[in-house]
């Protein structure tokens, strides 16, 4: 896994729709800058970002990246098409589908199987049970094990969950053997839920953590009037700490979005990073971002000024020479405060 990895949602025509060819550029520019690990699932798209992905690295060595997709949603035909997705999932696509919530056991394998076909590969590297918020007896009892023995038989690799929350997320760590789980907008610079247990949790029982979501939906990437924080728009307070902190990175010569990507590989249970990202210009600016150095000073200051809690780990700068997006080093010239960052 590299420590900056690209988010597929956008391949799936998230909110704009984009060509075929426009998808393919996105993946070559992230190849090129570095990046080797790609997330996606059926949900993206009504399984859009899965095909488009797997074209896109149809040519490419097959053990030379990962693969991440997700369960929980199969996607079921419509007898007639109405209209298109944006309502319902948030796509700019046909409406061909409907998604129906399973997490059963059989539910897991059909969906694993249908995304096979849709990747054009006999295995996928890494695989989240998706948003369990409302299935989460289903997706234990059921979901999980399956998952299990799926990876015993080495149709997958690694198994975990992702979602929007902590609490389960650290369940799955606590209760079960996952090889990771991917947290969205819950380790940010504005929101510290997953330092209470889950990161902890992760680092006694060995598990890995990706994080989704740093930007916060939008407000840590540009704090403007109606900046949205997780989907809705932010509140005043949360646009005034946003815009105090990118005046902080400003003074300290860099920038908030370099910030945004740096800040959770303060902890060490963070292996990497993930970054919704569908055209060449976005892929740049998030390499660019996260391979630049967020100055010791910055994080001080945000700590003596109240923006961030005594309490939360932050980066420690590393040579130049080792920046990248790869997974040489921890992430956007990071480690760990005091400890190294996992590969």
């Amino acid at each position: 896994m590299t420590a900056l990895s690209f988010g597929a949602a956008g391949l799936g025509n998230l909110y704009t729709p984009i060509t075929d060819a426009q998808a393919a550029a996105a993946v070559d520019h992230a190849w090129h800058a570095g990046i080797r690990y790609f997330d996606t699932a059926p949900h993206y798209g009504l399984g859009l970002s899965e095909r488009r992905l797997g074209e896109a690295l149809r040519d490419r060595d097959r053990s030379s990246y990962v693969i991440s997709t997700k369960v929980g949603r199969l996607l079921e035909p419509v007898d007639e098409v109405r209209g298109d997705d944006l309502a319902e999932g948030g796509f700019a696509v046909p409406a061909t589908h409907r998604r129906i919530w399973d997490f059963s056991a059989d539910g897991v394998r059909r969906s694993i199987e249908a995304s096979l076909g849709r990747l054009g590969t006999d295995h996928v590297d890494v695989v989240f049970l998706h948003d369990p918020d409302h299935h989460g007896e289903q997706a234990f009892r059921e979901g999980y094990p399956a998952l299990e023995k799926l990876r015993s038989e080495g149709v997958v690799g690694a198994i975990g969950a992702g979602m929007n929350q902590a609490e389960m997320l650290t369940r799955f760590v606590r209760d079960t053997d996952v090889d990771a789980v991917l947290c969205a907008g819950r380790y940010t610079l504005l929101d510290h839920t997953a330092l209470a247990e889950l990161l902890p949790t992760a680092i006694q029982r060995g598990a890995s953590i990706v994080i989704g979501g740093v930007f916060n939906s939008g407000l840590l990437a540009d704090p403007k009037p109606g900046a949205r924080f997780d989907y809705t728009e932010a509140p005043p307070p949360l646009l005034e700490r946003a815009r105090a902190l990118r005046a902080l990175a400003e003074r300290h010569g860099t920038t908030l979005r370099a910030a945004a990507l740096a800040f959770p590989f303060g902890h060490p249970a963070v292996a990497g990073v993930l970054v919704g990202i569908h055209t060449p210009d976005q892929v740049d600016d998030a390499a660019a971002q996260f391979a630049s150095e967020v100055p010791a000073d910055f994080w001080r200051e945000a700590r003596e000024g109240g923006l961030l809690p005594p309490e939360v780990p932050v980066p420690v700068p590393v040579p130049s020479e080792v920046r990248g997006a790869g997974g040489v080093r921890g992430a956007g010239g990071v480690r760990g405060e005091g400890r190294p960052c996992r590969p």
